[in-house]
């Protein structure tokens, strides 16, 4: 404290001393130091407000700037995957299987809680959120007690498609159906917004296990450089995808104007036999909605190259419209197809704006509607990492998108600190203030204006917004932030002509 007291001590003093001499100086000062005393970074010099924080700044022009699209969805069916949600201390839930800490390795599927301790230090150290499949049923289920009864474990709706569906039901005028395995006491949870089919509906829930960390906290020699979480599961209904034909059914009665899709990485865990004969089945009910009701495909952890490309290139990709997607899924997109910066183990730090805007353009000139001639349907991308969110659209597709990108942004910021609205002494601007649009040649130089919080550039026929987030401190839950961003991403995004996709 005394040391404190006296570093502001000697600041009052300089800061004085200075004034004498050159009164202006404190002004522009101060424009460095906010009211607790923490440097922040350099404002933009179109910045009018001074001596405000960066963070205040930017959460008043995301307020501004977000506003609801001429034409908006009136129907909106979600599915396939749902369960219950149990999060819990994962440190603490691996010191109460009588677990010791040691060194990480990953595992594409977990056979033995010794499998799983080593995936979550892999991931806990690299600050990476993760998701695996537990083979194990008998084991899992031990562990699913153990977590249920830890101190502290709660019960939340979970799976994509729930979190997707429960975020979209906060818009009263939107009418949600979910579909996927609802088990009584997840049906017990949902919004009573949300219309389950019968057919949906089955006699168990599936749980998944939430092991969450805080950024900075230590395990043996593993400390999180950021909070994040470690989920797996043993969960079959969801894994096989049981409920993907009766939401295709569905479909048909509920007329939605836009369809979500999620849970494909679900079936990974479940073998290469079932997930190419299952994939093909998918991708057979997906062909049969309607061409007219655009597709937003909501991906998630995966780690097997050969599942990722039957996605990407022969099956799943090019029937949507849309997909969402974070920092590991869009390297691992590349790497699995051989795209630009696949030679990245993984990302070092806040992912390089340039790096992302060079993978997503691949993405849509690869698997998307670029060249106008293609059959393919993709035109949308909604990237969003810890620092930043990007939302690139192909030109004559989507309008509103400057909105959508910053209501994700806000929705992120908000839900990780468990607030209603953006509180600016809890959260924190983490994004670079320069960057560029490509890694490689030609590229723009680029820089964030706090006080217009959407940088836009164009790569040919594709159009880039990129907005920081306000990263909370102290998060009180990470997981389904990315389907929450998702969400209300789709919400404030405006589809041009539905004829054309």
């Amino acid at each position: 404290m005394w040391r404190k007291a006296s570093v502001a001590a000697l600041l009052a003093l300089a800061v004085g001393y200075l004034y004498h001499g050159c009164p202006e100086l404190p002004e522009q000062l101060l424009q460095y130091i906010s009211p607790d005393g923490i440097r922040l970074s350099p404002q933009s010099q179109q910045q009018q407000q001074q001596q405000r924080r960066l963070e205040q700044v930017i959460s008043d022009a995301w307020d501004s700037l977000i506003t609801l699209p001429t034409r908006q969805w009136s129907r909106v069916a979600v599915g396939v995957n749902a369960c219950v949600d149990v999060v819990v201390s994962g440190v603490g839930l691996l010191q109460a299987l009588a677990l010791d800490p040691g060194s990480g390795l990953d595992h594409e599927v977990l056979h033995s809680k010794e499998d799983l301790r080593e995936a979550f230090v892999h991931y806990m150290e690299r600050g990476a959120a993760a998701e695996r499949f537990f083979s194990d049923k008998e084991v899992f289920r031990k562990i699913a007690r153990a977590a249920a009864e830890y101190p502290g474990a709660k019960l939340y709706v979970g799976g994509n498609a729930a979190l997707i569906g429960q975020k979209l039901a906060t818009y009263p005028e939107l009418m949600v159906l979910l579909c996927g395995p609802v088990g009584p006491k997840l049906h017990e949870m949902l919004d009573e917004q949300i219309v389950v089919p019968p057919g949906s509906l089955q006699e168990t829930d599936e749980y998944h296990l939430i092991l969450e960390y805080k950024a900075g906290e230590q395990w043996g020699p593993t400390r999180a450089p950021q909070a994040n979480r470690f989920i797996f599961s043993h969960d079959v209904s969801n894994g096989e995808m049981s409920s993907l034909e009766t939401f295709v059914a569905s479909l048909e009665e509920f007329q939605p104007d836009l369809v979500v899709l999620s849970g494909l990485h679900m079936m990974e865990g479940q073998g290469r036999q079932l997930w190419e004969e299952r994939l093909k089945e998918a991708v057979s009910a997906i062909s049969d909605i309607r061409k007219d009701i655009p597709i937003h495909l909501e991906l998630a952890s995966m780690t097997d190259r050969d599942y990722m490309n039957s996605i990407m290139q022969e099956q799943v990709m090019p029937i949507v419209s849309s997909i969402g997607l974070n920092e590991q899924e869009l390297l691992f997109l590349s790497q699995a197809g051989g795209g630009p910066h696949a030679h990245l183990d993984a990302w070092k730090g806040v992912p390089d704006v340039g790096q992302v805007s060079d993978i997503i353009l691949w993405i849509l000139e690869r698997h998307g509607r670029t060249d106008p001639s293609s059959e393919a349907d993709l035109t949308r991308v909604h990237f969003h990492t810890l620092a930043y969110h990007v939302l690139a659209t192909v030109d004559g597709y989507w309008a509103n998108q400057a909105a959508a990108v910053t209501a994700g942004a806000r929705v992120a910021s908000s839900q990780a600190c468990g607030t209603r609205a953006v509180d600016v002494a809890k959260v924190e601007l983490k994004a670079p203030l320069r960057f560029h649009s490509s890694h490689s040649e030609p590229r723009a130089a680029l820089a964030l204006d706090p006080a217009a919080p959407v940088t836009a550039w164009r790569r040919g026929n594709v159009t880039f917004h990129m907005t920081p987030v306000l990263v909370c401190k102290r998060p009180l839950r990470t997981v389904g932030l990315g389907d929450a961003i998702s969400a209300e991403g789709l919400v404030y995004s405006e589809l041009k002509s539905r004829q054309t996709l």
